[in-house]
């Protein structure tokens, strides 16, 4: 456990806890999760209002608990921006891109690496985009991998945020999960394709393709030269 800086002390849920939860071992699952205590979006921002929680606590709001986020290394940072770059350049008015910032659900408040958002940014002063705001949420991923296909991408499906995007730095793929299926008992996405190499990638705002990314622009070669370093 990380005990982080706050008065009343608060714990977060470590990288560890997480896998176990999204973990093929059901049992080790129910065990973690018996030794949990979750509280609500609104008893988040009332932790948030308090002062207990502030910026400076690198945790989110998933599924109820509040977990440690990862440190990012610098192809994760590079990766985000190419990927918001290219997205600038494909939506028009009526939407807008938010970059590591809240998102709310029924009982979660995760920040994705990039969101592309309906509206304006000063149509949310008093509340976070929720799902009926969202086109697509991404996440750049290469520690935080088993967690942005596992616990992301189940409060995503829950939420029906309609296409989920996650950027695969250690495969150097992009998976592409649409179609929601919010009533499973494990809420998941019924569709899953993967993006490679010179591959075009659509980009898609409520149904309608605005236009393609092509992957090299986003996860350029040189990101395998580092990884073999």
């Amino acid at each position: 456990m990380t005990v982080l800086t706050a008065t009343p002390p608060v714990q977060a849920a470590s990288t560890a806890i997480i896998d176990e939860l999204t973990a093929e071992n059901t049992q080790a699952a129910t065990n973690v999760e018996n030794s949990l205590w979750r509280i609500s979006v609104d008893k988040y921002h009332q932790m948030i209002d308090a002062g207990i929680l502030t910026d400076d606590d690198p945790i989110e709001l998933l599924e109820g608990l509040l977990v440690e986020k990862m440190s990012k290394k610098p192809p994760h940072r590079a990766v985000t921006l190419l990927l918001r770059r290219a997205l600038e350049r494909l939506i028009e008015s009526g939407w807008y891109i938010d970059s590591q910032e809240p998102i709310t659900t029924f009982d979660s408040e995760p920040e994705p690496d990039v969101t592309i958002v309906r509206g304006d940014t000063l149509d949310y002063l008093d509340r976070h985009p929720g799902p009926a705001d969202i086109a697509l949420v991404i996440e750049v991923a290469d520690e935080t991998l088993r967690r942005d296909r596992g616990i992301k991408k189940r409060l995503y499906a829950r939420a029906g945020i309609p296409i989920y995007w996650v950027v695969n730095l250690n495969q150097l793929q992009i998976e592409v999960y649409s179609q929601p299926d919010q009533a499973a008992a494990v809420p998941d996405y019924r569709q899953q394709r993967i993006y490679q190499g010179d591959d075009q990638l659509p980009v898609i705002l409520d149904g309608i393709e605005v236009g393609q990314i092509l992957m090299n622009a986003v996860l350029p070669s040189q990101l395998a030269k580092q990884g073999e370093e």
